[in-house]
């Protein structure tokens, strides 16, 4: 897909030839390579998060029995939409969440 060099819409084909769908600029020949392999995705890996830097508050663990957790808050929805609050436990690091509201 080629866009147009005066105003940078997408050509489009009419007839023999390629033709600009906003300006009418044209071209008798676009570089189109159909067979172009798409890049592969490159492997991500996982971020250490350093939780030490969260509060703490009392929080029961399910997992552990430990009364203690990090905690954040994110907005994960719409921005009409009440936040959610994160837990770790600062024992075994299970992590779970509620919604506000």
């Amino acid at each position: 897909m080629e866009f147009c060099e005066k105003c940078g819409s997408m050509f489009m084909k009419k007839g023999d030839r390629y033709v600009c769908a906003k300006c009418g600029n044209t071209r008798d020949t676009i570089n189109i390579n159909t067979h172009e392999k798409m890049p592969e995705r490159k492997k991500v890996e996982a971020v250490k998060e350093d939780v030490s830097v969260y509060a703490v508050t009392p929080a029961y663990c399910v997992k552990c029995e430990n009364d203690k957790a990090y905690t954040w808050s994110q907005q994960t929805r719409g921005s009409d939409e009440p936040e959610t609050i994160f837990f770790k436990c600062t024992k075994c690091g299970w992590s779970w969440r509620r919604s506000r509201g």
